[in-house]
């Protein structure tokens, strides 16, 4: 297979997971990171046990300008896009600055938005590609405390199905995950008690992987999904469904 797939976050958790099951598949990785460069470096040694191409490039997504600057640095045409930056803020909405309001829209809309639009002329070109948006559980339903977060996640969701209307002509089919709770280091400040009152409210009684959100994503970029598309799959264990 000589396909490449872009993944932004890629030095997180469910990034990890991401870039490890598309090196499986035989994908050229291009792996974006923030701040967490020993990880990036952790996985990208782990993915070229595949005997795959691997770039890494870093960018401050959360800045004007970085879709930009983040194309810029790809080495090649992308035929797949996994949009899975993001970080989270707990507090009142009354709380939140307008800086940190405006850095959160640009990252976890503004910038995914730029990124595919500058992204798609070659997809358009070909006539053939993917695109899956990690959203969140809580753009489905909304969360307190986390307003800003629920409302950029509502807001990819309605890009997935607005853009897989636009593309379908195209080949080009645009995805989205929701992830419900994941085991991942997003949960590292809730305490055991809490961590277990949240497995109870969930029918399944316990917390998601990475690696099965990762699953999720490698079936819709792939074939076998070949007529799902302005989807978006919750990854949930049953909760809020």
């Amino acid at each position: 297979m000589n396909q490449t797939c872009l993944i932004t976050g890629a030095s997180g958790d469910i990034g990890a997971a991401i870039a490890k099951k598309m090196a499986a598949r035989g994908f050229s990785l291009i792996l974006h990171y923030y701040k967490n460069k020993e990880n990036v470096l952790k996985i990208a040694d782990e993915c070229r046990l595949y005997n795959i191409d691997i770039q890494i490039v870093q960018a401050d997504l959360s800045k004007r300008g970085a879709a930009t600057a983040l194309k810029n640095e790809l080495s090649k045409p992308i035929d797949v896009i996994i949009h899975n930056s993001g970080s989270s803020y707990y507090g009142l909405l009354t709380d939140m600055n307008d800086e940190e309001i405006e850095k959160n829209i640009q990252l976890h809309l503004t910038t995914p938005i730029q990124l595919t639009k500058l992204l798609l002329p070659s997809m358009v070109a070909k006539q053939s590609g993917n695109i899956v948006v990690i959203s969140s559980i809580w753009g489905l339903v909304g969360a307190s405390c986390e307003v800003v977060y629920s409302a950029v996640k509502g807001g990819l969701n309605s890009f997935v199905k607005a853009l897989a209307k636009e593309l379908g002509p195209t080949g080009i089919r645009v995805n989205g995950v929701a992830p419900g709770a994941i085991k991942t280091n997003m949960l590292s400040s809730f305490n055991h008690d809490e961590l277990e009152m949240l497995e109870e409210e969930i029918p399944m009684g316990r917390l998601g992987t990475p690696f099965e959100v990762a699953n999720t994503v490698s079936f819709l970029s792939s074939n076998e999904a070949s007529y799902i598309n302005g989807q978006i799959i919750s990854v949930n264990g049953a909760w809020y469904c």
